[in-house]
C-alpha cells in the first residue's frame, strides 16, 4: 500500500543478518529519488530501476505538475516523502529518514544518473566500503551534462578538499552514491523537524551544498569510502535548478566550514582526553586518613613516602 510518509527517524535493526551458519542473505536496498515537476522524466528513471529493490523513496519538493501521479501508477509501492523545508539537502535527509533498507542509494530524477548503475554501487558495499561515491572523472567515468566553466570549477574544489582533509577524491560535487543506512547519522544533516527560515532562506545544508557536506563527513569520520566509477547524462526534460556562481560559492564555504567544523572536533576531543587523564580521585594513602590528588601524583608521592621500618 502506497503512502506519504513523516519524518520518523528508525531503529530498524541490521536485517543482512541470517541464521547461524546460513549463508548471508544480499542486502535490502533503498533508493531516495528526489523529485520537483518531474513528471516527464519519471517514466524512464523508473523503468531503468534495476529488479530486486526494497523500496524505492520518492521525495517530493511540492510539485505542482503529476510528479508524484505519474510515480505511482508507475510504481505502485512507491514510498512518497514530502520534504519539510526546500532544497535538496533536506529532501535527501527526508529521504534517509524514511528509509527502512539496510543500504540507501541516492539519485536523481531529471535522468542524469543511470538507475542501471545500482548494482555496481551495492556491489562496491558488498565488498567492504561503507560509503560507495559516485565519479564522472575517475578512470571509466563521464559526463555529457556538465560545462567547461563547471568542469574547471569542481576541479580546483576537489583538489583544495584533498589539499585540506588528505583526501584523494576525483570528483566533489556529484550526487551519487551510496552507503549502509547507518552512516547516516554520521553525516550529521540538519534535522527535518526544524523550521525553515522565516526569511524564506535556507537552513545550512539544505541546498546544492548536501553532495560536498556528506562528501566531506563521511571521508572525515574514517569510514571506508570507494569511488564508483559513473556515466552522467544530459537532463531529459526540464531545466536545472543549479546555479554555477550561486551554488558554487555555497560549496566552498561547505569546504571552509567544514574545516574548521573538524578542528573544533579536534580540539574539544585534546580537551576531553586532557581532563580524562588528570582526574582528581580520592586515594587512601595513610590509615584513617585520605589522600586527594591526580594519578600521576599519587604515583609520584607513592614513591615518596617513608617505608616502615
Amino acid at each position: 500500500m502506497t503512502q506519504d510518509r513523516r519524518m520518523t527517524v528508525r531503529s530498524t535493526p541490521d536485517r543482512r543478518r541470517s541464521e547461524p551458519g546460513g549463508p548471508r542473505r544480499a542486502p535490502l536496498v533503498s533508493v531516495v529519488i528526489p523529485a520537483m515537476n518531474e513528471e516527464l522524466n519519471l517514466p524512464h528513471v523508473f523503468g531503468a530501476l534495476p529488479a530486486g529493490l526494497h523500496e524505492v523513496v520518492l521525495v517530493d519538493g511540492g510539485s505542482v505538475d503529476n510528479t508524484v501521479a505519474v510515480a505511482r501508477q508507475l510504481r505502485p509501492d512507491v514510498v512518497v516523502v514530502r520534504q519539510t523545508r526546500t532544497g535538496k539537502g533536506n529532501a535527501l535527509a527526508s529521504g534517509f529518514a524514511a528509509c527502512t533498507g539496510d543500504a540507501i542509494v541516492m539519485i536523481d530524477a531529471d535522468g542524469s544518473t543511470d538507475p542501471a548503475e545500482i548494482n555496481r554501487f551495492v556491489e562496491a558495499l558488498i565488498n567492504g566500503a561503507e560509503f560507495a561515491k559516485g565519479s564522472r572523472f575517475g578512470e571509466g567515468g563521464h559526463s555529457h551534462d556538465i560545462t567547461p566553466l563547471r568542469r574547471a570549477g569542481n576541479m580546483g574544489l576537489n583538489m583544495f578538499v584533498n589539499r585540506l582533509f588528505g583526501t584523494k577524491f576525483t570528483d566533489l560535487c556529484y550526487g551519487y552514491n551510496a552507503f549502509w543506512r547507518r552512516a547516516v547519522p554520521v553525516m550529521d544533516l540538519p534535522s527535518t523537524e526544524l523550521p525553515a527560515p522565516a526569511d524564506g532562506r535556507k537552513l545550512w545544508g539544505d541546498g546544492f551544498e548536501i553532495e560536498t557536506l556528506i562528501n566531506i563527513r563521511v571521508a572525515a569520520s574514517g569510514m571506508r569510502v570507494r569511488e564508483v566509477s559513473s556515466i552522467e547524462h544530459l537532463r531529459i526534460h526540464g531545466m536545472s535548478n543549479l546555479n554555477t556562481f550561486r551554488d558554487g560559492a555555497r560549496v566552498l564555504r561547505t569546504i571552509l566550514s567544514e574545516y574548521r567544523r573538524r578542528g573544533a572536533m579536534r580540539r574539544t576531543e585534546a580537551l576531553v582526553r586532557a581532563v580524562e587523564s588528570d582526574k582528581v580521585v580520592p586515594v587512601l594513602a595513610v590509615p584513617g586518613g585520605k589522600w586527594y590528588g591526580t594519578v600521576d601524583a599519587l604515583l609520584t608521592a607513592e614513591t615518596q613516602m617513608p617505608r616502615a621500618s
